[in-house]
């Protein structure tokens, strides 16, 4: 397993110094500074690469991400257009050496949290979903027209009883961390212009979004093939729709429509444990045997599922609802078969995924669930899983 970890460029508070004294060799980062669309020049790439290097003992192991524009997403006229620079930012990535490319395809948001800051018992503190909390979002600050349809009664009664109690400064914290949903950014969208996002996908269901996914994998799985790059498509964070948009990378028969639609190996899936593990119906061992030889990339981390289920928080990298031991002994299994038919990429990355803000990082300003000590933590217990269960087939 190619121990990495994710790096937001040169602003992220986590020097690659750090990463690299985690013991790292990889580094999984995007070029943030190129707007969404265009296209990633050889300079560019080569520039961060070399950044990267200067660090000593470490590489650009995994593109995360390069991100599909909305205009595909959503199928427009627009999209051949990013399509064809999207292909042009393959070719020159991997002319540059980078041979694992990981991407998205949730409309609007990447992701979604309602607590950055949710307390442990033993004072660390991590990332929450509340159910509730996101529908007093919802119904009560955003004020989306049908939200009432996506929430049951009562639920609908409590969110409303729970923002009359809230203060001014509650109500704005909700509405910012609702909203952070951009990697590598610590700004949020507008409450103003949201809506008009949201209202964009009003004729887009989950068909629609599927196949506008399979058209958009269609054209580019191909060349990513062609140039030796692996694609791997990241899970929806949280595994279920939101704001009325739909999700449609969330389960084992999401991604096995995906694969069918298009059968090059170069299609393939970021094996993410957390977003994935969110679902109780999501066997986790099961599917990554399942898409073994699919798998290009991995996040490790664990949740909780609440007492009401649509609630969760990043839990201890070992002590969530995933079975972690299972997923490591998995990937040992399909490495030491890769490794067995001789190919390239019989080493899978894998990064810890988030990370609990703990120790002196509490004192500090990092990207959410990206903090360092955390991490290190989750990569110190995983490399120690690892060991053992490899030694175990002695």
């Amino acid at each position: 397993m190619i121990q990495t970890m994710r790096w937001f460029g040169p602003n992220d508070p986590v020097a690659l110094a750090h990463i690299r004294q985690a013991g790292c060799t990889g580094v999984v980062t995007a070029l943030h500074q190129i707007p969404v669309g265009e296209i990633w020049s050889p300079e560019a790439i080569a520039e961060r690469i070399a950044l990267i290097e200067k660090a000593g003992g470490l590489y650009w192991s995994v593109v995360e991400s390069l991100p599909v524009h909305e205009a595909i997403k959503k199928g427009l006229p627009s999209r051949e257009q990013y399509i064809a620079n999207y292909r042009e930012s393959l070719r020159n990535l991997a002319a540059c050496g980078i041979q694992t490319v990981c991407y998205n395809f949730m409309p609007v948001l990447d992701w979604s949290r309602t607590n950055l800051v949710y307390e442990l018992p033993n004072g660390a503190k991590t990332l929450r979903f509340v159910w509730q909390d996101f529908a007093v979002f919802d119904l009560c600050i955003l004020k989306r027209p049908g939200a009432d349809k996506d929430y049951a009664p009562e639920v609908q009664k409590a969110a409303v009883a729970q923002f009359a109690g809230m203060s001014e400064a509650d109500k704005q914290k909700l509405q910012q961390t609702a909203l952070l949903g951009l990697p590598g950014s610590e700004e949020a969208f507008s409450l103003e212009n949201f809506q008009s996002l949201l209202d964009a996908y009003a004729e887009i269901g989950d068909a629609e979004l599927r196949q506008n996914l399979y058209y958009f994998i269609q054209q580019v799985a191909p060349i990513a093939e062609e140039c030796g790059i692996n694609l791997c498509i990241h899970p929806d964070d949280p595994p279920r729709p939101l704001l009325g948009l739909p999700r449609v990378v969330s389960t084992a028969s999401d991604l096995q429509q995906l694969l069918d639609a298009s059968p090059e190996r170069a299609n393939g899936i970021t094996f993410c444990t957390g977003s994935l593990g969110v679902r109780a119906d999501n066997d986790l061992p099961a599917m990554f045997s399942h898409f073994a030889d699919r798998i290009h990339f991995i996040h490790l981390r664990a949740t909780i599922r609440e007492e009401n289920p649509l609630n969760f928080h990043e839990a201890d990298h070992l002590t969530g609802d995933v079975d972690m031991y299972a997923v490591v002994k998995a990937i040992v299994l399909e490495e030491k078969r890769r490794a067995t038919l001789g190919l390239e990429d019989a080493q899978i990355p894998f990064r810890p995924d988030h990370g609990h803000q703990m120790l002196d990082d509490l004192g500090k300003k990092t990207y959410p669930g990206y903090s360092a000590i955390g991490r290190l933590k989750g990569l110190a217990e995983i490399r120690g899983l690892e060991l053992g269960i490899r030694n175990s087939f002695v």
